[in-house]
């Protein structure tokens, strides 16, 4: 039986349990993971994040394992075989906007060395605590999200409102949004 206390959001299920105890929350200053989950976090937009984690594989498979430098050369062949497929979420939006991500993603990492080093200055190079004690006291958006969301804009990334900016800060533990009593919170 497992009686560890989590962010009541993740019991849902084993794929929610899984997610908030292995990933959401861990600092990722690696390019690929960045990526992958700047992809899924774009894709997220109006849907649910369990539907999302629940077609990861399937993103993996359609998106070449989340390679940038392979989804920066999608073309409309690429384009309009993605949108038959019935594992992933098949919006042209969101589709044709990956590829403009995974081109402004390249384009970060020549201006900074990496997009990890782009991304992880906005908070100094660690991760901010903001020290929830529930999940009402987790927000949306901060006026941080909302600046990494216009510079991202400025840098022609897609579909990266202050929203999914702050997703993907939770995700890839740019913030530590672990409630208080969570047994991740001071990990």
């Amino acid at each position: 039986m497992n009686t560890k206390t989590r962010c009541a959001w993740c019991e849902k299920d084993d794929l929610y349990r899984d997610y908030h105890d292995t990933e959401w929350g861990n600092p990722v200053y690696d390019d690929a993971t960045l990526f992958e989950f700047l992809v899924l976090e774009t894709f997220q937009a109006g849907l649910s994040w369990y539907t999302i984690l629940k077609k990861r594989e399937n993103f993996r498979k359609a998106f070449d394992q989340f390679d940038y430098t392979k989804v920066a050369l999608y073309g409309e062949d690429k384009v309009a075989t993605l949108l038959q497929d019935a594992g992933i979420i098949r919006n042209s939006l969101k589709i044709k906007g990956t590829i403009s991500n995974a081109i402004a993603f390249i384009k970060v990492q020549e201006e900074f060395g990496s997009f990890s080093t782009y991304i992880w200055n906005f908070t100094g190079g660690k991760p901010i605590d903001n020290q929830c004690k529930t999940l009402r006291d987790i927000p949306s958006t901060t006026p941080l999200s909302d600046a990494i969301s216009k510079d991202l804009k400025k840098r022609g990334f897609k579909f990266v409102g202050s929203t999914v900016v702050y997703a993907h800060m939770q995700a890839t533990g740019m913030v530590n949004d672990h409630v208080e009593g969570c047994w991740r919170r001071g990990m």
